[in-house]
């Protein structure tokens, strides 16, 4: 059930009959959190190492702070799956640099499949060590199409480490946005 608030020529906007005014402060306290959380994690990450291999943590943040009971949210999850997005990734950026294809369009096509293959690595890693974590799979592929260092691995896990503990610290005001 939704409440319609405002038409326009194509879309018409709802709002979730859940969302009532009790709610919306928590929403917004919420997503403000979240917000926050990010922004200090760019404020302290963004200096060090490249921003498309840290913006998996976005997606994390969402998780962690839109859903903060669920089992996709706990440290095991999110850590656990981090570890093996950083695994996968790195094992097949490391193999695929490690072929020295010098014409570009070959390098280009191996990036690609090495690419595929640390996603899937990830996902069947995840899915058997119950540590599935979709954010995770996405930084097993930027590892594979981004140049990257042992220092940027070392800040991605203290990213989502950080990000753990602070959604620790709040969640006894949080509750589930979904």
């Amino acid at each position: 059930m939704s409440i319609r608030l405002v038409r326009d020529s194509n879309h018409l906007f709802d709002i979730d009959k859940h969302i009532r005014r009790q709610n919306l402060k928590r929403y917004t306290l919420q997503c403000t959190l979240a917000g926050v959380v990010v922004l200090i994690l760019l404020f302290v990450l963004d200096a060090v190492t490249q921003t498309v291999l840290i913006a998996a943590l976005g997606a994390s943040t969402f998780i962690a702070f839109a859903v903060p009971r669920s089992p996709h949210s706990d440290p095991r999850h999110m850590i656990g799956g981090y570890l093996v997005g950083i695994f996968a990734g790195s094992l097949m950026g490391t193999i695929n640099l490690s072929l020295q294809v010098t014409d570009v369009s070959l390098a280009h096509a191996s990036m690609i499949v090495f690419g595929a293959i640390a996603t899937s690595l990830a996902m069947f890693i995840m899915v058997v060590t119950k540590t599935e974590h979709p954010p995770a799979a996405a930084l097993a592929l930027g590892l594979v199409l981004n140049e990257w260092d042992f220092m940027t691995l070392l800040v991605i896990l203290a990213g989502i480490i950080s990000l753990s503990i602070l959604k620790r610290l709040v969640l006894p005001v949080l509750m589930d946005l979904l």
